[in-house]
C-alpha cells in the first residue's frame, strides 16, 4: 500500500516527523552517551581499550551489517511495520545493556541492540521519502536533521548528568520511555508504505558475507595494538574480512534480488554522495570519540562537562539544518556539500589543540562552533542527495545504503583511529592520550577535506540533476 504525499506543515506531517525523529534519535542518543560513559564503564567493569572499543563497535558492527537488510525488509514488508519491530528490538537490547554484569555481557547486549537499530534507522528516512510530496522532501529531511538536534542536545546533558550522579547503566534505561512514545505515535499517525515490486526472497548470503567482512575488519584492527600485526588472529581476521567482502560483491552482482543493488552505483551522484558520506562520517565519528574521552582523561572535565562540550554542534544543527536543506534544494547540493566539510575540517584542526586543563571558552568552543556550522551546512543536502539519486520505489534500499555507509565509516574509524593515533592499550592514560588526540584530529580534518573534494567532483550543481534518468538505473 502506498499513500498520498504529505504536505510539509500539516498536522499529520508533524506527527510523522515526530515519530521518525524520536526513533532515529534513540539510536543517536545511545551512541553519544555511551562514548561519554566509557571512562566510567572501564573503571567499573575493569575494561581496557579493546573492551571499550567493542562497547562502541559491538553496536556499530551489527547496526552497519544489517542496515541494508533493514531497508530491504521495509521495502518488502512495510516500512512502518519493520520500523516498529526495530523499536521493540532496540528497547529489549537497551534493557539488557543496563543489566550487564561484565564487559563481555555488555558487548554481547550491544551487538543485539545494534540489530534493532538496523531495523528502525533506515525506516526513519524511507518513511519520510515515501510519505512526503516530492517538493517537500528536502525540507522534511532537513527538519528531520535539525529536530534530531533536540535529541542530540538533550543527550550530552542527560547522559553526563546520569553518569555523574547515578550510574552509566541508566543511560540505557532512558531508551525505554522514548520507545513507548515512538511506538504510540507510529501506530496512530504514520502511514504504511512498501515497494510493490520488491521480491519476497531475502539475500541471506549477502547479509552473512557483509557481516563477516565487517566483523573481521573490526576485530583485526581492534586487536592489532595488543597482539601486533603478525599475530595469527589479527592477520587471519583481516584476511577473512577481505575474502568475505570480495565474495559479497560477487554475490550481489549475480543475485536475482540483491541486498545491495549494485546498479545504483552506476549513477555518479549516488556513488559520489555515498563516498562523501563515508569520509565525512568517518571523520565525525573520530572527532566525537576522541573529544569526549580526551576532555575527561587529559583535561580533567567531569562526564557532564565533557558531554556538554559538543552541545553547540547539536544546537546549530537544530537551528540551521532545515534552512540548509532548503538552500541545497534552491542552489543545488554541490556548493554546501563542499563548503560544509571544509568548515568541519577547520573545526577539527582547532580541536587538535585540546590538552591538559584546556579551558572550554578558548580551547574547545571555537573548534566546536566551526565544526557545527560546517556540519549544519552538510548533513541535509548530503542526505537528500543520497536519497534523491535513487528511484522512489527503492527509497528503503537507498536509505539503508546511506545509513550503512555512515555506520561502517564510524565502525572502522573507532577500530582504526586509536591504532593510527598511537593510543596504546589504555584510553585512561593522559600522557599517551594527549598527543594521540592531536594526531587523531588532524587525520579527521584530512578525511573531511577529502569528502569536500569528492562532493565537488561528483555531486551535481542542481538538485534536479541528482535524480536518475530512469528506473533502469536501479
Amino acid at each position: 500500500m502506498t499513500t498520498d504525499g504529505l504536505a510539509y506543515g500539516t498536522a499529520r506531517a508533524r506527527w510523522v516527523l515526530l515519530a521518525t525523529v524520536l526513533g532515529s534519535g534513540m539510536a543517536f542518543i545511545d551512541a553519544t552517551v555511551v562514548t561519554i560513559a566509557l571512562p566510567h564503564i572501564g573503571e567499573e567493569l575493569d575494561a581496557g581499550t579493546a573492551g571499550l572499543q567493542w562497547t562502541v563497535n559491538g553496536y556499530a558492527l551489527t547496526l552497519a551489517a544489517f542496515l541494508l537488510l533493514g531497508g530491504s525488509l521495509g521495502d518488502r514488508f512495510g516500512r512502518r511495520r519493520v520500523f516498529l519491530v526495530g523499536v521493540a528490538w532496540f528497547t529489549v537490547g537497551s534493557a539488557l545493556c543496563g543489566f550487564a554484569p561484565d564487559i563481555g555481557t555488555l558487548v554481547a547486549a550491544r551487538l543485539g541492540q545494534g540489530i534493532g537499530g538496523a531495523l528502525l534507522t533506515p525506516g526513519s528516512l524511507s518513511i519520510l521519502q515515501s510519505s512526503f510530496d516530492e517538493q517537500d522532501r528536502g525540507r522534511a529531511i532537513g527538519a528531520w536533521s535539525g529536530l534530531g538536534g533536540i535529541a542530540g542536545a538533550a543527550a550530552p546533558f542527560l547522559g553526563g548528568w546520569i553518569v555523574d550522579v547515578a550510574s552509566w547503566r541508566w543511560i540505557f534505561f532512558i531508551n525505554l520511555p522514548l520507545a513507548a512514545v515512538v511506538a504510540a505515535v507510529t501506530l496512530r499517525h504514520v502511514p504504511e508504505s512498501r515497494d510493490p515490486q520488491a521480491a519476497r526472497a531475502l539475500d541471506v548470503a549477502g547479509t552473512l558475507l557483509g557481516a563477516v567482512g565487517l566483523a573481521g575488519l573490526a576485530f583485526g584492527f581492534t586487536a592489532w595494538p595488543d597482539l601486533g600485526p603478525g599475530d595469527p588472529q589479527v592477520a587471519g581476521s583481516l584476511a577473512v574480512a577481505v575474502v568475505a567482502l570480495v565474495a559479497f560483491v560477487l554475490v550481489e552482482r549475480r543475485a536475482t534480488h540483491p541486498l545491495l543493488p549494485l546498479r545504483l552505483f552506476r549513477w555518479r551522484p549516488f556513488t559520489g554522495a555515498n563516498a562523501a558520506t563515508f569520509l565525512v562520517y568517518a571523520a565525525l565519528g573520530g572527532v566525537f570519540f576522541f573529544l569526549v574521552v580526551t576532555l575527561q582523561v587529559v583535561a580533567g572535565y567531569s562526564a557532564l562537562a565533557a558531554g556538554l562540550a559538543p552541545l553547540p554542534v547539536t544546537i546549530l544543527l537544530l537551528l540551521l539544518s532545515a534552512r540548509a536543506g532548503a538552500l541545497g534544494t534552491r542552489i543545488g547540493p554541490r556548493l554546501p556539500m563542499t563548503a560544509g566539510p571544509l568548515g568541519c575540517a577547520a573545526g577539527a584542526v582547532l580541536l587538535a589543540g585540546v590538552g591538559d586543563r584546556a579551558p572550554y571558552l578558548t580551547a574547545v568552543l571555537p573548534g566546536v562552533l566551526v565544526l557545527g556550522l560546517g556540519l549544519a551546512l552538510t548533513v541535509a543536502p548530503l542526505t537528500s542527495t543520497a536519497l534523491a539519486a535513487a528511484p522512489d520505489r527503492l527509497a528503503g534500499a537507498a536509505s539503508g545504503v546511506n545509513n550503512a555507509v555512515a555506520r561502517i565509516a564510524s565502525l572502522l574509524v573507532v577500530a582504526v583511529l586509536p591504532l593510527v593515533a598511537g593510543v596504546g592499550r589504555s584510553l585512561n592514560d593522559a600522557a599517551t592520550l594527549a598527543p594521540a588526540n592531536r594526531t587523531a584530529m588532524l587525520v579527521c580534518a584530512g578525511l573531511m577535506a577529502a569528502g569536500a573534494l569528492v562532493a565537488w567532483a561528483t555531486v551535481p550543481g542542481a538538485s534536479a540533476d541528482a535524480r536518475p534518468p530512469d528506473a533502469s538505473v536501479a
